[in-house]
């Protein structure tokens, strides 16, 4: 089958590799129809790219068609069509019964000090071939795959893999109170995601930061009061000029880490370029890698006694927090990764009732997996209005 492949930083092709098969008898095979491109994938070939092995198949936003079930799999068949979590999770075990889906106990990767695996990403979470791919082996088929109905196009459920869980907890753990303000830093897919999910949940006051073009029109379309800055002085200033001069109710940093700006940031992450892997390993298990911005932004603009929710992936293991300020403004800070399956009751009924989230005309670019380089380094350097791409295989 043809796949997405990891080479090297900013380095993805489109290779020639193994079918998947079944292995374990709650397998099943799923022939993919849409697979989204994430900024989390960005990582991959940036920061990230110590803990990747060439030829690692990419991706972890996939959907598709159930074509081949292990002996033991009924819930579902042949010809079920299904969305396929991110994060790999067993559906079975302490903590998938408590909802936390990515510290799923059975697919923890303990060796490495890391949650559940998931699809697509790194050999800290299990180096597990990803989904941006024609064919997809997807283990516990009977408690993984959500099965949505037919009818419809992909853009309606593919979401249901990564943007909308993540965008949907980040809004729930922000629990901005009734009448309160929300500031979302970045208008990214997840952040522009989380505008909408906010507004669809009846927060009136949804602010968010950001100054790319293309982004800024979306979220201003729906009704967000869009800051059209990045700096921290402003985006602080504006929020308090909006707020009485307490500061947003709660603040989701949907950022993460990033090089840009940051000198000390670039250096360390581009050194992953030139650096053997087994030394930027142990580098980045020790050193503070990532530029902070937006979560310095988060901690003064949010209000005292606020909510930070951090849905924004950071790589440095001692990056420099301010805890003395945070403590100071008694700020609550949630994050983590999705629980993909905790949030599915709660969004799919949205998805089949109608579509009050816009994901029909959510993605800027439908592209074919062959030209899976291309869309990368359109979506890496933001060119030519790319916000979100849905590879076709």
């Amino acid at each position: 089958m043809r796949a997405v492949t990891w080479h090297g930083r900013a380095d993805v092709r489109v290779d020639t590799v193994p079918d998947p098969t079944i292995k374990d008898p709650t397998d099943v095979v799923v022939e993919v129809t849409s697979s989204g491109i994430c900024g989390s994938d960005l990582h991959l070939i940036e920061v990230m790219a110590p803990f990747m092995t060439v030829g690692d198949v990419m991706g972890h936003e996939p959907m598709g068609v159930v074509r081949e079930v292990g002996p033991e799999v009924t819930a579902v068949r042949p010809g079920d069509r299904v969305v396929v979590p991110f994060n790999i999770s067993c559906g079975t075990c302490w903590m998938c019964s408590q909802g936390l889906q990515s510290q799923c106990e059975t697919t923890q990767n303990r060796e490495q000090g890391f949650g559940a695996s998931l699809f697509g990403y790194t050999k800290l979470y299990g180096q597990v071939p990803g989904g941006q791919a024609e064919y997809l082996r997807v283990p516990f088929g009977n408690t993984l795959p959500i099965k949505v109905p037919e009818g419809l196009p992909d853009d309606r459920f593919v979401y249901l893999s990564d943007v909308l869980p993540t965008a949907w907890q980040a809004v729930q753990y922000a629990a901005t109170p009734p009448g309160g303000t929300l500031l979302v830093l970045g208008l990214g897919p997840i952040g522009d995601m989380c505008t909408r999910i906010a507004h669809h949940l009846g927060i009136d006051d949804v602010y968010a930061s950001d100054v790319v073009p293309e982004r800024i029109a979306r979220a201003a379309a729906r009704g967000t009061h869009v800051i059209r800055s990045t700096d921290k002085d402003d985006v602080v200033q504006q929020i308090q000029d909006a707020t009485a001069g307490r500061g947003a109710d709660a603040v989701i940093d949907a950022v993460g880490m990033e090089a840009h700006g940051s000198p000390l940031a670039s250096i360390a992450q581009k050194a992953t370029a030139v650096v053997p892997d087994a030394v930027m390993e142990k580098v980045m298990q020790v050193v503070g890698i990532d530029r902070l911005a937006a979560f310095n932004t988060a901690i003064d603009a949010v209000r005292r006694g606020g909510t930070i929710s951090l849905s924004g992936v950071y790589g440095g293991a001692t990056d420099p927090v301010p805890l003395m300020r945070m403590f100071d403004k008694q700020i609550q800070l949630r994050m983590g990764q999705a629980n993909v399956w905790r949030w599915v009751p709660d969004i799919l009924p949205i998805l089949t009732e109608g579509d009050p989230l816009g994901v029909d005309d959510f993605a800027t670019h439908h592209v074919p997996l062959e030209q899976a380089p291309q869309a990368y380094a359109d979506f890496r350097e933001k060119r030519d209005g790319a916000v979100k791409v849905l590879l076709r295989p």
